[in-house]
Order: structure tokens, then C-alpha cells, then sequence
């Protein structure tokens, strides 16, 4: 019993620890040139972060699929196309942590599919839990790349739209490529996809701490 409970208490430390190690070492990066004259953003929550990507003309008519399904990215008002991608169960049916079940938690650790999800902002001065990266136009051009890249398609090559989620209203859920995991998770994915748009990064970031160590580390 000492044995299990040590290995109990080892298990999520070790997690953690090396969480930590993957925040701090630097992952391979995408050559994007171009002088950082803009911005992106992120914005922090309980579990995870989202992206916040300028709604430029080019954002809009990339993205223009999500007027088509209801999310009005051609809005006067809106200035950011807020990004996020998680596991189907857990993203689409949470709410609150008071809202999780033990079959979706379980589903979340050991495997589930993965979802998109999109949501406009407007101005969002003041609000708390955002920090921002500087990035060229070109970087922010990868980074739409690399996010619709990611999108699952249907036979017309169209991205899969999901009925909506159980909380929550405005947003709206994409069938997404790839699995979500303990060891690929919705912060992990961050990581990935800024790199992808030559943003540097730490090679593994599984929670928000380790995108906040990551955030800091690549400022200093």
C-alpha cells in the first residue's frame, strides 16, 4: 500500500516536473520572416488558454465559414477571432469544474477527440488573464494557416460544425484533427501551433502554468 501511494503521489509530480522542463526548453520553430510590428493574444481561464487573432480583412475572409454557421466575423464590433481546442467531451459539455462527471474526466485523460472552438471578442482592454506576443504580419499569417490546417473536412473539404454545446452561447465547435490526451492537451496544442508560426516556444506546455513559465521565458 506505501508502494501504490508513493507511485500515487510520484505519478502527477513527475508530470509536473517535467511540464515544467518542457516550458523552459525551447521547441523547433518555423523560419517566418518579417518585422514584429503586431500582436496576438492570449487569454487565460481555469484550464487552459485561447488564442486571440486580429480580425484583419485577411482573418475575415479566411475564417468567413463561421458567418455561414452563425458566428458574425464580419461584425463592426469585433476585433478578435478567439481560438481554442480541446477534447469533445470534456470542452463541449463543461461549463464549470462543478459540471464534471468522472466519465468525461476519464475520457479527457486517456484519449478523446478533438474539437475546435471559435468565438469573437471586441475590445477587451482591461480585462485580466491576457498577455500579448509581438509578431509580424507574416507570423500572424502562419498562425491562421496552422489553425486552419486543423480543422477536420468533409468530403467538399469543408470544416465539420458541431450542434451546440451543452453552456455557453455564441461559440461554436469544430470537429478538429488529432486526439486529445494527458500528454497532447488544449495548452500543449498552444505550443504547438505558435511554433508553427515561428513563435518561439517551450517544447512541451501541458497545463497553464507551463504557458505562463513559457510566456515568461521567451520575454526574459
Amino acid at each position: 500500500m506505501r508502494k501504490l501511494a508513493l507511485a500515487l503521489i510520484a505519478g502527477p509530480v513527475f508530470y509536473v516536473l517535467v511540464g515544467f522542463a518542457g516550458a523552459l526548453f525551447p521547441g523547433p520553430v518555423a523560419e517566418v520572416p518579417g518585422a514584429r510590428t503586431e500582436v496576438i493574444g492570449l487569454a487565460r481561464g481555469p484550464i487552459h488558454y485561447d488564442l486571440l487573432i486580429p480580425l484583419t480583412d485577411a482573418t475575415r475572409a479566411e475564417f468567413g465559414f463561421l458567418a455561414r454557421d452563425g458566428l458574425p466575423v464580419d461584425h463592426p464590433k469585433a476585433r478578435w477571432l478567439v481560438v481554442g481546442w480541446g477534447a469533445e467531451g470534456f470542452y463541449r459539455t463543461v461549463g464549470s469544474y462543478a459540471d464534471v462527471t468522472a466519465s468525461v474526466a476519464w475520457r479527457a485523460v486517456t484519449g478523446d477527440d478533438a474539437v475546435l472552438r471559435l468565438d469573437l471578442a471586441g475590445d477587451v482592454t482591461g480585462i485580466e488573464g491576457l498577455s500579448w506576443i509581438d509578431a509580424s504580419p507574416a507570423q500572424i499569417a502562419a498562425l491562421r494557416k496552422a489553425v486552419l490546417a486543423g480543422f477536420a473536412r468533409d468530403a467538399a473539404d469543408a470544416p465539420v460544425a458541431l450542434p451546440p454545446a451543452e453552456w455557453g452561447e455564441g461559440h461554436l465547435f469544430y470537429r478538429a484533427k488529432g486526439r486529445f490526451n494527458l500528454f497532447h492537451t488544449c495548452n500543449a496544442w498552444l505550443g504547438e501551433t505558435l511554433r508553427a508560426a515561428g513563435l518561439g516556444f517551450g517544447i512541451w506546455t501541458p497545463t497553464t502554468q507551463t504557458v505562463s513559465l513559457s510566456l515568461w521565458w521567451n520575454r526574459s
